[in-house]
Formats: C-alpha cells, structure tokens, sequence
C-alpha cells in the first residue's frame, strides 16, 4: 500500500503540486501564518466557535439539554475518529509526499509519521459537523474552517489531498454513525445537569423574563389576596 501516487501523472500529485507551489510564490511572513493556522490555528478557531454555540444553544429552553449533547459530542466524536485512524495508517503506510517527490515546499520539518489520512483533517471535521448537528450557523462556519484546514495541509506540503478527504470522510462517518449512540447517553446527563444547580452550563434563564414572571405571580398573588378579605369583609358585613 505505500506506493499509493507515487506517479507525477497522478492527478492527487498533480493537485499536491499546485496548491503546494503556492506556497513558493508566497512571501515568507504569508508562509508562516499558514504554518501556524495549519498547525494550531483552525483547531483554536473551532474551540472558539463550539463554545459560541454553546452560548447560543443555552438560550432555548427546550432544546437546550439534547443541543449541548451534540457539542459534547463533537470532541469526543473526534476522539474517536483519531483512535480509529492508528490502524488505517498502519495498514496504508503512505510516507509523506515530501519523502517521494521533490521540489515540495514543505512548511513543518519533523513528520516521520504515515501520511493517510490526515489527522488533522480528521479531527477537524468530525468536530465540525458535530457542532453542526446542534447549531446549523455555527456549524457551517465550523465546517468552513476544517476545509480549509484541509486545504492548509496540502499547501504546507506534509499531505496529500487524498489524505485530507479520506480525514474528512473518516470525521464525518464516526460523528454520525455513532451519534445515536451518544445522544442517547449524552441527553440525560445534560438534561440532569440542566435541572440541578449548575443548571446553567446547559440552559440559560433569561434574568429579565424571570423577574418579570416572578413580579406577575407576586401581583397575582396580591390581587386574590386582596379579593379574598374584600370576600370576608362582605360576608362579615
């Protein structure tokens, strides 16, 4: 399996070229941005969207329990799909594309490790559409940055591109198919935090709406309070 486009007619080389030869045009400062974003970058900007939705979730009520389920989910998915990777690198062993073409640009120094499929493809998005099982906006940003977290993995030299889609069809087949599963555990924790005192990791209580619900059952309670001695005063009387 490890002579897998090892051909220069080979389509996935030819992409690996193209995208890859941008980054020879690029200036230097550009290059290193892109080895940051590649590298660590997409992984904080997911960490920052899930938690945006999660803020967004707490605010419905009713569906607050099962949504931050499915943004529990999401990490915890792409776990998953990380463990799963171990034995398809093992049983493909592509080396890295620097170690059989030359002339690549290759941005990170150090990846002794097999080339498919992407762990970084994979991780990315499976947290992504596991965000977007529970917020669709948010989970089609997040859904935006692991393409192009795929996308940076070619340009920095140290992937195929088919090892970036055999990540992303990995993250997204563990996330969904196992996702039944999950929610299935995963909402009745939720819905138990929900109804306990830290209640409001899961579901927020509008501060405004709750006194007014409060002040409006003072006042009724008032108001029957009033009718009931006028009650006794006119059967006293």
């Amino acid at each position: 399996m490890a002579g897998l486009a090892l051909d220069g007619s080979n389509p996935d080389v030819s992409l690996l070229y193209d995208i890859n030869g941008l980054a020879k045009d690029a200036p230097h400062w550009f290059d290193r941005v892109m080895e940051f974003v590649g590298e660590y970058g997409i992984i904080i900007g997911l960490a920052l969207v899930g938690l945006a939705a999660w803020w967004s979730v707490r605010k419905r009520p009713q569906e607050a329990p099962s949504a931050v389920a499915g943004l529990m989910w999401a990490p915890l998915a792409a776990g998953l799909a990380l463990i799963a990777n171990i034995p398809i690198r093992g049983f493909v062993e592509r080396p890295r594309p620097f170690r059989d073409h030359q002339g690549l640009e290759v941005l990170v120094a150090g990846k002794t490790d097999f080339s498919f499929v992407s762990d970084h493809a994979t991780l990315t998005m499976a947290v992504a559409v596991g965000v977007f099982m529970a917020h669709r906006a948010y989970g089609a940003a997040a859904i935006g940055l692991a393409l192009l977290e795929g996308f940076c993995r070619v340009y920095m030299g140290v992937h195929y591109p088919t090892d970036v889609i055999g990540g992303f069809a990995l993250g997204t087949a563990v996330t969904l198919l196992l996702a039944p599963l999950a929610m299935m555990l995963l909402t009745p924790l939720t819905t138990a935090i929900a109804n306990s005192r830290v209640g409001r990791l899961i579901r927020a209580e509008p501060a405004a709406a709750g006194r007014g619900a409060d002040e409006a059952c003072a006042e009724l309670a008032e108001s029957r309070s009033v009718g009931g001695d006028h009650g006794n005063k006119d059967l006293a009387a």
